[in-house]
């Protein structure tokens, strides 16, 4: 079978540049890596590109192809490297798994690692597994973009307890005529207004979503009234005015549960009771606080027996009046 004119394969132009050729071979290789492409010929399409650039990309080995064609190159005329490639730089070689092998220029396998596994080569703690913050070649590489395309921004709504907790949201992303679902993992602590970044596969542009918080029906997050701070919760507990007089135990709601609070006699509607430790627990490892804001409710005056409307009065009468100080 006829081999494929290299230029073909890359899908350029005789006359292409060096950038063109570059850029071209990087978006084939995106496209048909063996870790992303599982198709059958996958593979094979992928050494063809990797053969087609090897030899575009070397400016000698370029002059001999377009003068004599394959025969030039294949003769081993251009000289170089290991497995036939010319001298532009040191080389590895990737295994493909099936009894395949397929080499690389260094340089451009960082770039590689960028584009398929968010710039990092799969590598613990970033950086190429060749070596340097790129790939490159005893200096220091320019960091690259995980994707080439502009970021999609969107609106993520969260409730407020995966906001205090963290969890992981399910969202779908249109980008033109295609759309994907992807799951957002949401780092415990988010309050509105932050932004997460969402890296995109190969191929796929970022993606940034604002956070947008719900509201809880009891919960609310600090501060408050000068109380607190952003890892502290609040909630409003209701008292009767026999529990805030004499004091009592009752059963308050938190984000881990409920548990028992103790109301000391004679509390005051406003006050702060707080249970340390159980607010937000940030994904930084702060924690907050909880705070339990009394408020006295009164019975309605409609309810009141004579005996009772009776027993409030002098209550009244002894405790004489709160309106005392400066300004009264």
């Amino acid at each position: 079978m006829a081999e494929r004119d290299y230029y073909t394969v890359l899908g350029v132009a005789r006359g292409a540049s060096a950038d063109e050729i570059k850029r071209a071979y990087r978006g084939l290789a995106r496209k048909l890596h063996p870790d992303v492409n599982k198709a059958a010929d996958a593979t094979k399409k992928f050494a063809e590109v990797q053969e087609a650039y090897d030899v575009l990309s070397d400016e000698k080995k370029r002059k001999m192809y377009d003068q004599f064609g394959h025969a030039g190159v294949k003769s081993g005329a251009s000289g170089g490297g290991p497995a036939g490639h010319g001298g532009h730089g040191p080389h590895v070689r990737w295994s493909t798994g099936s009894g395949s092998n397929i080499d690389f220029d260094v340089e451009d396998i960082g770039s590689m690692f960028d584009a398929i596994f968010g710039g990092s080569g799969g590598v613990p703690g970033g950086g190429s597994p060749f070596g340097g913050a790129g790939g490159g070649r005893g200096k220091k590489a320019k960091s690259r973009p995980h994707a080439e395309a502009e970021p999609v921004r969107a609106d993520l709504s969260i409730s407020f307890m995966t906001a205090c907790k963290g969890g992981t949201e399910t969202f779908r992303v249109s980008e033109g005529d295609r759309s994907r679902t992807i799951e957002v993992k949401v780092p415990a602590g988010v309050s509105s207004g932050q932004q997460l970044r969402v890296r995109g596969g190969a191929g796929e542009a970022d993606l940034i979503l604002t956070v947008l918080v719900e509201e809880h029906e009891l919960f609310r997050r600090g501060p408050r009234d000068g109380v607190g701070g952003t890892n502290d919760v609040f909630i409003d507990l209701p008292l009767t005015i026999a529990e805030a007089m004499l004091g009592a135990t009752v059963t308050v709601p938190t984000l881990a549960g409920s548990v028992d609070l103790t109301i000391p006699p004679g509390t005051a509607s406003g006050r702060p009771l707080r249970l340390r430790a159980r607010g937000v627990h940030a994904a930084s490892g702060e924690k907050g606080d909880f705070y339990a804001i009394t408020k006295i409710v009164t019975p309605p005056e409609k309810e009141l027996s004579a005996q009772e409307r009776e027993v409030i009065e002098g209550i009244g009468k002894r405790q004489g009046s709160p309106r005392t100080g400066p300004g009264w």
